[in-house]
């Protein structure tokens, strides 16, 4: 805590199980409530995900609507709730959510959809392959978190989102650029390509809207096609199957 202490502006991005995030952010507003220093928390959209087996949901969020969290996100979000109280307390404290990122180190649905291949030869979407997340580039989010901390308000709560692209349209392209069919699996059978918590969240939606940034900060996307980086060397290589 004495480097928080000593520094004019402290980011939480670290990605934390249930107890350490708990215990780090309590000690963090702990010892800078009063201070009036910047505190950033590091969210994301995985609070609202909805399990819905690769089915579309009509249900998309802006930053203070309310909505029920995933139950394995519970901890994350009275850690959101935490921080906002904070602005109260003399702590300068935001909150930044983000929907999906991708980008250069990109670890996502594209990538996950690639390593379908060299699971089972195929571009894997579950169900009807119509869930959706709100993904945003990591140049845009970066951008966003120089933004909060040069003009964000207390309590400010910013969603990061460029659009929405179906896990069906990734499997598609994918499919296309590595000359294989795009195919449907079962929950279980997704579970079987990428592990119970990878199937989790291929066949979930979560969808965001971003009312703040934009009239707040000035933030706009620059980056709105996460479709662009199919064919990249750094994905095909995923699809090829371990020796």
């Amino acid at each position: 805590m004495e480097a928080a202490l000593q520094a004019d502006a402290v980011i939480y991005a670290a990605q934390a199980g249930e107890e350490q995030e708990t215990a780090a952010v309590q000690d963090l507003i702990r010892a800078l409530a009063g201070t009036g220093k910047t505190l950033v928390f590091l969210s994301g959209s995985g609070l609202l995900l909805q399990r819905t087996a690769g089915a579309w949901s009509p249900d998309v969020y802006a930053e203070h609507e309310p909505f029920p969290p995933e139950p394995l996100a519970g901890f994350h979000k009275a850690a959101e709730d935490a921080v906002l109280a904070a602005a109260s307390e003399g702590l300068r404290a935001m909150v930044i959510r983000p929907g999906l990122i991708w980008g250069p180190g990109d670890h996502g649905h594209t990538s996950m959809i690639y390593q379908s291949v060299a699971a089972t030869g195929a571009a894997c979407y579950v169900g009807e392959g119509l869930n959706t997340y709100s993904p945003v580039h990591i140049d845009d989010v970066t951008r966003l978190f120089s933004l909060a901390l040069e003009k964000g308000r207390p309590g400010g709560l910013y969603h990061a989102v460029a659009g929405e692209t179906p896990n069906r349209w990734i499997a598609e392209h994918v499919a296309a650029d590595l000359e294989v069919e795009a195919r449907s699996v079962t929950p279980g059978e997704a579970a079987g390509v990428w592990g119970e918590f990878g199937a989790l969240i291929m066949a979930a939606s979560s969808r965001i809207r971003a009312v703040s940034a934009q009239p707040q900060l000035g933030w706009q996307p620059r980056h709105t096609d996460m479709l662009t980086m199919i064919g990249e060397d750094r994905l095909r290589h995923l699809a090829t199957p371990s020796a």
